[in-house]
């Protein structure tokens, strides 16, 4: 099948299960779509099983074309970075940038310590040998929450300005800094030779440095083309060029994209750059990347659901999955608890602000793709089991009752 051919094809899995979702359940557009594709996938395999119609093969086959994760991460993962940073209150950040900065950097590595720990003891109970390097891949691939569900999720509540800041500051800059644990980790897993805190300390730098940099430079220099222009239209392609040029760049000079596009979209966001916008084209920049980010998003959780057709579970598996869950959300507990204990939580806010931090801590494309660009291994199964276990509870089960723990501890 040709490109477009796949890519309408996914387009019609997420718009017929968005129909369904708008006129029957009512739910989140992404959340109703991954439920939804994850109900049709399981109605698939038990049609084949009662009838061997190779539906689920030739879904298989459509979905190995489509690559989740080259597709995300070289692909659609520059555009929902960008448009999810164009909705940051920027000043609201700004005041609370030493919780970010603790959230992303510290509270990732806590996660991945935490999550790795109980993982290796999870797989030794159930008696499947997961060495702890590989749990530690596990623990990055899991560790950051994804921009994707939690930038999306922010829309529909109505949390304090520097609550929400803080949330989607953490959710948009913590993917980068989960990629760049899991690329080191995996090579040390994989392998299997050490690495010094020398070398760690040099790829982190490197990347995340290097990123923030390139990001930086490509706001400054759409800034001034902003300037220049007094199209609405030409205001659109520069940001597109900038989204695209500053990953695409970032990529090819190994240093992190996301933190670049996060960065180069943020400085597109900022005031300075708005001011030097024509007033149509503020309008068409805010409507087109709104609607770039729901389109995205809803593709990406179709894809999701779909997914679950090329996973194989076993008795242990599925005992190891279960068991992973509220290591998930104990992992994430403890990471908020002590990253953002010096900086933020002080005040009588403070424990509304974690129990927010903590239940809203989803996980979503970018963990699955990076669990899907695993080599091929026997490691690779139980980890991806595990990863989509984790990620769709957390999509279906915290998503659909953020609101409620919203409500509990913010009642205005």
């Amino acid at each position: 099948m040709t490109s477009l051919g796949l890519f309408a094809f996914v387009l019609a899995l997420a718009t017929l299960t968005g129909l369904f979702n708008a006129r029957i359940l009512r739910l989140p557009l992404t959340i109703g779509v991954l439920l939804l594709s994850l109900v049709v996938s399981a109605g698939l395999s038990v049609a084949d099983w009662v009838l061997p119609l190779h539906t689920v093969h030739a879904l298989q086959t459509l979905l190995t074309q489509i690559d989740l994760p080259t597709t995300l991460m070289e692909g659609a993962l520059a555009f929902l970075l960008f448009a999810g940073a164009q909705g940051v209150d920027l000043g609201a950040l700004f005041a609370r940038k030493f919780s970010v900065l603790a959230l992303a950097l510290l509270g990732t590595l806590l996660a991945v310590v935490v999550f790795a720990a109980g993982a290796w003891g999870i797989f030794t109970l159930v008696g499947l040998n997961v060495p702890l390097a590989w749990c530690v891949v596990l623990g990055a691939i899991l560790a950051p929450t994804d921009p994707v569900s939690v930038v999306g999720m922010l829309r529909r509540l109505g949390l304090p300005a520097q609550v929400q800041a803080l949330f989607a500051g953490e959710s948009l800059f913590n993917d980068g800094v989960g990629v760049v644990i899991f690329t080191v980790a995996l090579e040390v897993a994989h392998h299997a030779h050490p690495v010094s805190a020398l070398r760690l300390a040099e790829a982190f730098t490197t990347e995340v440095g290097g990123g923030l940099l390139v990001g930086l430079v490509g706001g400054w220099l759409a800034r001034k083309a902003f300037a220049l222009s007094q199209d609405p239209q030409l205001d659109l392609l520069i940001s597109l060029t900038l989204c695209t040029g500053t990953y695409s760049l970032c990529t090819a000079w190994g240093l992190s994209g996301p933190i670049a596009t996060v960065t180069a979209g943020l400085c597109m966001a900022a005031p300075a750059t708005q001011r030097r916008i024509t007033e149509q084209g503020r309008k068409n920049l805010h409507v087109f990347w709104e609607l770039v980010d729901e389109v995205l998003n809803a593709m990406l959780f179709a894809l999701i659901g779909f997914q679950v057709l090329a996973l194989s579970f076993s008795r242990a598996l599925v005992v190891a999955a279960a068991l992973a869950i509220p290591l998930a959300i104990i992992a994430r507990l403890l990471s908020v608890l002590l990253a953002t204990l010096p900086v933020y939580l002080r005040g009588q806010d403070r424990m509304g602000v974690l129990a927010v931090l903590t239940w809203g801590g989803l996980r979503g494309g970018i963990s699955i793709s990076l669990a899907l660009g695993l080599p091929e291994s026997s490691m690779r199964a139980p980890l991806l089991a595990v990863c989509y276990c984790v990620v769709v509870f957390t999509i279906l089960v915290q998503g659909l009752t953020i609101a409620p723990v919203v409500r509990k501890f913010h009642p205005s």
